[in-house]
Order: structure tokens, then sequence, then C-alpha cells
């Protein structure tokens, strides 16, 4: 979640040079050839059937697809910060999705905290005006939070997946679909880009951009659900609102103010909510 934060927040550098669908395809594109092995079935691994394989597709569609675009296009609207802020509602939106889907019971503690997310999230929409250079508009605001659920589709599902798929092989199926869903888009973009005006660093943060959104963060994650109930991770989210604010301060100039304080004060008070042990839990 460190590394996931680091990349939203570094990607406002990398969307200010590619359009957004041409560096989703690239990044797809990159990372499937580094993670051809990682696609061999294992010779004990039964054969994907079709519910497991309709899994696989939705946690592509919604966690990867999905999420790069609306976290890319958000972030051609959005601040670093302010992205931290809205990605802060992921353990709430997990919470919610597992009541909605998995017919698991929310109780108070969850909708306050799910209502401090949203609080978060309104006042960073009423005070994005008067400020062109850094201001997160409605639509970007709009884009992030779509993202917010489709990371916490991305949690409930990589669950479920866990126990049938190793890691590795969940990363580069995903990430397969990932390319093949975007490609028709990446191809439209490519076709009219002046790719010589791309500087080496540029080309170097890509391919470590494709790294860490396509292979270590998803390898990581999906090795750690294996072992840890999905309701628990959901807490380890909070890290990526931390360190993309974090990314946004201390590399990309971007201030602080009191609005944010107030969101991110607002956002994180949900968070600690959500995922503060019950008396039970903490006993056991």
């Amino acid at each position: 979640m460190m590394i996931v934060g680091a990349y939203v927040g570094f990607s406002k550098l990398l969307v200010a040079v590619f359009p957004v669908f041409l560096l989703a395809w690239l990044r797809f594109g990159i990372a499937t050839v580094l993670m051809a092995t990682w696609l061999k079935k294992a010779p004990d691994s039964p054969p994907l059937d079709t519910r497991t394989r309709y899994l696989v597709f939705l946690e592509s569609f919604l966690g990867n697809f999905l999420f790069s675009i609306c976290m890319l296009f958000g972030m051609l609207h959005a601040t670093a910060i302010s992205a931290g802020v809205i990605m802060a509602g992921i353990p709430a939106a997990v919470a919610l999705l597992s009541r909605l889907f998995l017919n698991e019971r929310l109780s108070l503690r969850m909708i306050t905290a799910i209502a401090l997310g949203v609080a978060g999230i309104a006042v960073l929409a009423v005070s994005r005006g008067g400020n062109d250079d850094g201001a997160t508009s409605l639509l970007g605001t709009l884009l992030l939070v779509g993202a917010v659920f489709c990371e916490a589709s991305y949690v409930v599902i990589g669950k479920r997946l866990t126990g049938q798929l190793s890691p590795k092989r969940i990363s580069a199926l995903i990430n397969l679909w990932g390319l093949l869903l975007v490609t028709p888009f990446g191809i439209y973009a490519a076709w009219s880009f002046n790719f010589a005006t791309v500087s080496a660093g540029i080309w170097g943060g890509l391919v470590l951009y494709a790294l860490a959104a396509s292979m270590w963060t998803v390898w990581l994650w999906m090795t750690g659900l294996k072992t840890v109930p999905a309701a628990k991770a959901g807490m380890f989210t909070v890290f990526l609102p931390i360190t993309s604010a974090l990314v946004g301060v201390a590399f990309l100039g971007e201030a602080f103010t009191l609005a944010h304080a107030l969101a991110f004060a607002c956002a994180m008070a949900g968070v600690v909510l959500a995922t503060w042990p019950t008396t039970a839990t903490a006993s056991n």
C-alpha cells in the first residue's frame, strides 16, 4: 500500500507527458513482458473453472483497468495530497461492498467511519475553487472516488482468488487482462503521439511505474492475503493515502492547506474508527 501511494503521487509526472490510455497500455505491456514466466501453471494446479476465470477477469477489470483509468484521469484534475485524502476512504468502501455483496453486517461504528470519509471528500469539493494551479476539480474528485471503489472491489475479490491461484499467477493473469482491455485505446493514443519527445528519465520512471503497479504491489498484496483476512487487510490501505500525501509535499512541491488538513483529519478519523479492533478482537 505504501508503494501504491507513492506511484499514485508520482503518476502526476507521467500523465503530464503521456496520454492516459497510452500510459496505461505501456504499463501493462511492459509488465506483461517482465511477468511472462509467471503465467505458467504449476504442475499440481487444477485447471481454471468458469467461476475462477470470471473472478480473474473481474479482478482485472475493476482493480487494474478501471482503477488505472479513474486514478490517472483523476490525477489530471487533482493534487497528490487531495488524492491521498480521497483514497483514505478505501477501508470504509471495503466495508460497504462487503455489506452489499457479502451480506456482512455494518455496525454503527462502520457507518460513522463511512460518513467521516464522505465528509473529508466533501471538504475538498467545497474548497476546490479559486486555485486553478492546484485545486482538485469535481471531476477529479468523482474519478478518484471511482478509483476508491475499484480498489475496494480488488480487495474483496482478491481474497477469494488467493485460495485458488498462486500470487504470481494472479498478478500475471490480471495484468494480461488489463493489457487486452486497454489495447484498442492505447493504439489509438499512440498513433498520434510523438515518442521522440519523451526523455530518458521519463522512460525510466515508466518502467518503475510498470514494475510497481503491476508486479511488486500485486504480488505483495496477494501473498499477504493468503494468510490475512480481507477485513484485517483493509486496515493496511491506510498507508496508501499517507504515502501519496507525503510524496505530494516532499517531492512535488504541493502546499498543505487548512482545507487539506481538515479533510485529512476526517478521512484519517474514519480510517482509525473503521480499523480499530473491537474488544473481542483485541482479546483474541
